[in-house]
């Protein structure tokens, strides 16, 4: 009995010795616990982002704090696209005061819970009338003087998540109405778009309800905004963040010839990726990239990033991973160029002349 004793000691003993000596290997010194965050290697300007309302505070220090860790100079922040009966809208009136202490690394987008609110009101009830007009120009242009830098995020086509389903054609005149106010201002529409080139039933990954079972033809009326006033800049949002399998690289590059006031932002979601991913095993399939090296001043990075930051693998993490793959000087492009000029015009200044061609 001693006798096994002793030897379960020494086998144990034995064991314990083992693990020390390979915990103080170089291999074992190597071995990362987990996989770090790898930044941008160049900086850029992350121009789609949203925050918690109810945490005006934690939302500010979270993008502030993700700057350095991100390699990005800038975060433009936006407001969900929203309606009226949705009992959370809000908009840039809960975070403009708070991001105007950091002028040169926060920015604000306005009008996802007022102007898009009253855009699908007015699709819905069909009154497009000069009262209606009157108070739409009125809550856009006291948006600007407040300070945002840019209507946004509004929808013509936006699937049922944190706020609901909504549709509204994007030649709708309110629509219209508001390429003028920015053309007029210099400021950009962020739009949310899930393209349909043709009337179909709701894709069958999708639910209905809460969504329509089935969608308009909606890329007719997108390219008769585009024309509208060729001074105002439309950024089509989450490029590589497809719902319906259309928005392609193919009808991108159709759109992007015919229109030169239009912009893209691209967004890879790691948890959703969607149809048309930019992405096969980590790396840029050719057709993206050769679609950004083509036009390469028409696009910027808004991956739809949320602050305070949600457990699991970022979305800016997945752009970032993207966005290395460039060549420096298309980097230099989307990274930072290209947001400069659409933002160019200074929240709460006068307005620019912008005549319709």
């Amino acid at each position: 009995m001693r006798r096994n004793l002793r030897k379960a000691a020494m086998r144990l003993a034995c064991l314990v010795i083992f693990a020390m000596l390979a915990a103080q290997s170089p291999l074992a010194a190597q071995a990362p616990a987990a996989t770090a965050p790898v930044p941008a290697v160049s900086p850029y300007i992350e121009g789609h982002s949203h925050f918690d309302e109810k945490d005006i505070d934690g939302s500010i220090r979270s993008a502030l704090q993700a700057l350095g860790r991100q390699n990005t100079t800038k975060i433009y922040l936006q407001m969900p696209p929203d309606t009226f009966d949705s009992p959370g809208h809000y908009d840039a009136e809960v975070i403009l005061d708070a991001a105007k202490k950091h002028p040169d690394q926060l920015g604000v987008l306005g009008g996802g819970g007022s102007l898009n609110a009253m855009i699908q009101q007015s699709a819905r009830s069909g009154d497009t009338g000069k009262e209606v007009q009157k108070k739409f120009r009125d809550r856009a242009e006291e948006l600007l003087r407040k300070g945002v830098a840019g209507f946004g995020e509004m929808t013509a086509e936006h699937f049922a998540g944190n706020t609901p389903y909504q549709y509204a054609p994007a030649d709708h005149p309110l629509f219209l109405l508001l390429a003028d106010i920015a053309a007029q201002h210099g400021v950009p529409i962020d739009l949310h778009l899930e393209a349909v080139p043709e009337a179909m039933p709701l894709p069958p990954n999708l639910k209905s309800p809460p969504n329509a079972p089935q969608l308009h033809e909606n890329i007719a009326a997108f390219e008769r905004l585009l024309a509208h006033n060729p001074r105002a800049k439309i950024i089509w949002a989450h490029a590589g963040s497809d719902g319906t399998g259309y928005r392609t690289p193919e009808l991108s590059r159709r759109l992007l010839l015919a229109h030169p006031n239009l912009y893209m932002e691209i967004k890879t979601d790691p948890e959703n990726p969607g149809k048309n991913f930019p992405l096969a095993g980590g790396k840029i399939k050719p057709e993206w990239l050769q679609l950004f090296q083509d036009f390469p001043d028409r696009f910027l990075i808004g991956s739809d990033q949320h602050y305070p930051e949600p457990k699991g693998k970022q979305r800016w993490q997945t752009v970032v991973e993207l966005f290395n793959q460039l060549p420096e000087d298309l980097r230099r492009k989307i990274g930072t160029e290209n947001a400069l000029r659409i933002y160019s015009a200074q929240p709460g200044a006068n307005p620019r002349s912008a005549v319709k061609k």
